[in-house]
């Protein structure tokens, strides 16, 4: 094994073995994908603060281990599946610290892209939706990711992504009042 990645790496619970490629170097990775993992860390947590804070947690931690995740066939697979997770088990306390430094922070804004006005109130509802289901609507809308590639930054298998979209389709049609086939 060298550096420029002749190593494979185990990528999720389907036993799917992505190919590894050369290293490219941290910080044209990370100009790349920050914005977009950013509004995937507010699409699952609801907050600006908190998601930059989110994918910025993810990010130190991919560099942390840039040797080993640098060289993966998509590295942002890695750092999207890190900020699913936390997204999780941090909604609660980064709503707290968000409504703090707001009030310390009056007038500054993020520079991250907002999404459209109208589409706050249908992230909240997805934000209700089970765990597994809010990321993989996330996935497939925000960031417009295959089945395959949801499964990969999830570590869960094709068929799985499909079960949880399609059940949270029919959830959110409901809460909606949408009919399931406009809702897809």
């Amino acid at each position: 094994m060298n550096d420029v990645g002749e190593r494979m790496h185990v990528a999720g619970a389907d036993g799917a073995i992505p190919v590894v490629r050369g290293t490219e170097p941290f910080d044209v990775f990370y100009r790349r994908e920050y914005a977009a993992c950013v509004q995937l860390a507010y699409v699952l947590s609801g907050s600006h603060l908190g998601a930059e804070d989110l994918a910025q947690d993810a990010f130190v931690e991919a560099h942390r281990r840039w040797k080993d995740i640098g060289s993966y066939e998509n590295p942002g697979a890695w750092v999207r599946r890190v900020i699913a997770n936390r997204a999780v088990s941090s909604y609660r306390r980064r709503m707290a610290e968000t409504r703090a430094l707001t009030k310390m922070v009056v007038g500054w804004r993020s520079s991250v892209p907002e999404l459209a006005a109208d589409s706050d109130e249908i992230w909240r509802v997805v934000r209700r939706l089970p765990r597994r289901q809010a990321q993989v609507v996330a996935l497939t809308y925000l960031e417009e990711l295959s089945h395959q590639e949801i499964a990969v930054v999830l570590g869960i298998s094709v068929p799985t992504v499909g079960t949880h979209l399609q059940r949270a389709r029919r959830s959110l049609a409901k809460t909606l009042d949408v009919s399931e086939e406009a809702s897809q």
